[in-house]
Order: C-alpha cells, then sequence, then structure tokens
C-alpha cells in the first residue's frame, strides 16, 4: 500500500509500466467535474470509476477486499475515507469468494490498520493488500478510483 499526495503520485511512476498514465490523468484539472460512472483511458487496462456521492458506512459493515487483475488507486477530491488494511496473506475469513468477472472477493477479517485518506491524496492498493474503504458515520466522500491492469503492455 502507498499513501501520498496527488501531487507526489508522480514519483511512483516506475513501480508499473502505466503509473505515468495514471499520474498524467491526476494532474488534470477537471477531476472534480468528471460525471459518476467509468471513464476508460485505455481500455480495460486503465480506467476510472467516478463517484462523486460515494456513502461511508459503519466500520462493521466495511469487509475487507482484495483485487488480483486490478491495482487500485483510490483518490478523494472531497471529504475523508477512513480506509482499513490488512496483508492479503493474513486473511482467512473469505465471506465472499473470488469473482474472476468483477476482480474482488471480501473477507471478514479486520483490518490491521486504519489510514485517512483526505482530499487530495491517494491510497494505491496492490493484489497483496486488502483494503476496506468508504468507513465512517454515512456522510459522502467525492472520490475516484483508477484501475490499473496488473500485467498490462506499457
Amino acid at each position: 500500500m502507498i499513501l501520498c499526495t496527488v501531487s507526489d503520485f508522480e514519483r511512483y511512476a516506475g513501480l508499473h509500466p502505466l503509473f505515468p498514465a495514471v499520474a498524467e490523468f491526476l494532474a488534470r484539472p477537471d477531476l472534480r467535474a468528471l460525471p459518476e460512472g467509468k471513464l476508460e483511458l485505455r481500455g480495460e487496462d486503465l480506467y476510472v470509476s467516478c463517484s462523486p456521492h460515494a456513502r461511508t458506512r459503519p466500520p462493521e459493515e466495511a469487509l475487507l477486499e482484495a483485487h488480483r487483475a486490478y491495482i487500485d488507486v483510490q483518490l478523494v477530491l472531497e471529504g475523508t475515507d477512513l480506509m482499513g488494511w490488512a496483508p492479503l496473506a493474513d486473511c482467512q475469513d473469505e465471506t465472499v469468494p473470488y469473482d474472476e468477472a468483477k476482480d474482488i472477493r471480501f473477507f471478514r477479517d479486520a483490518p490491521r490498520t486504519h489510514v485517512q485518506v483526505g482530499a487530495g491524496q491517494a491510497a494505491v492498493f496492490f493484489p497483496e493488500d486488502a483494503h476496506a474503504p468508504l468507513i465512517g458515520a454515512g456522510g459522502c466522500v467525492h472520490k475516484l478510483v483508477v484501475k490499473v491492469k496488473v500485467a498490462s503492455p506499457p
């Protein structure tokens, strides 16, 4: 997991062939104006899920999730998103098995730690990172989730 400011994301560009394109996208001045839904940047290799009104939920409702095919770059534009994190290797209580079509599975294990991600910050979750986003008291967060295919051409 990486926690950084949006302006510092470019420092991590060398970690994946598509991270330079992510850095370029995160530098756009119109991020807050993007419509809700999916925005393809490079087809299924790199796309964005825009959620201007994502609702937070109590910690007991926020299951850890994990992905195999994609890296999540979760960017908060407005509000604060409390996110739980645990190493996937420590997760034992799988509640929803891996769904290849949705690239997700869920665990009831407790997060090892929580991190507050505020406006202008991004949290990057790799396949070895189980994470529980949108923990809170029912407020709204304006966020974008950039999905980066793990095995992608440059």
